[in-house]
């Protein structure tokens, strides 16, 4: 007899810890909940600066005429083989989870006939309605911030040289696109276009800023017989 009731205070005794973890635990639950937001929050995107600081820097426009003759298509058919579970790019151009590629370069935006296209995609065709170089080169680096709305899930190809090579890969598949001629504007250290001024360099904590040729402190210098005078005169 005396055997059951010792058996039964064990029980009882790990029955009364066991409630008392549960009972701290929905304590605890309830304690530190939290509801999610009804409306998720839009990660902020940051242009990275240079190593040791500065201005971002700002990625310019291939000259096509120049990387495309030399662009070494076999890496971009290396670089296509992150998109073959979603895109063909043979002649039978038939859709999969993304439309056929055969003949994408210079080929109307939004058309391949039997693919159910985004609105975002529909919608990006008004403004852009043909897949040029710098269409695809962008929409290469990050499809979901060129074209918003579009329902290509991939992240997107961020080194240039690997989009340029497979540009130049698509471009052998079926593309009538003609290669531009080298375009002088677009080379590295080219002046800037005209109309727009080129941006000073800021002068470092200190120093004094040198003003610009022709001008003075005030700005530019006069013209005619009054700034011959002027220029004469000796200062007061």
């Amino acid at each position: 007899m005396s055997g059951n009731l010792q058996f039964n205070k064990i029980m009882a005794a790990g029955l009364t810890a066991a409630l008392v973890i549960v009972v701290a635990r929905v304590g605890v639950d309830a304690l530190y909940h939290t509801e999610p937001p009804a409306k998720p929050g839009y990660a902020v995107e940051v242009a990275e600066a240079p190593a040791g600081g500065g201005a971002a820097v700002v990625e310019v426009d291939p000259d096509w005429g120049t990387v495309l003759p030399t662009a070494d298509v076999a890496a971009g058919e290396k670089v296509f083989g992150k998109c073959v579970s979603c895109h063909n790019v043979e002649p039978a151009n038939a859709n999969m989870t993304g439309p056929g590629l055969w003949g994408v370069v210079g080929r109307a935006t939004a058309s391949h006939p039997g693919f159910a296209y985004s609105d975002g995609m529909k919608a990006h065709a008004a403004e852009a309605p043909t897949w040029t170089y710098d269409q695809l080169y962008h929409f290469l680096a990050n499809p979901a911030k060129w074209v918003k709305g579009t329902k290509m899930g991939f992240a997107g190809i961020k080194k240039p040289e690997e989009r340029i090579a497979l540009i130049a890969y698509l471009h052998s598949k079926g593309s009538t696109l003609a290669i531009p001629a080298p375009d002088p504007s677009r080379q590295p250290g080219a002046a800037p276009a005209a109309g727009t001024a080129p941006t000073q360099p800021a002068p470092k904590e200190g120093a004094v800023a040198t003003p610009p040729s022709g001008s003075t402190a005030g700005g530019p210098l006069p013209t005619g017989p009054a700034s011959a005078s002027a220029a004469a005169a000796p200062a007061k």
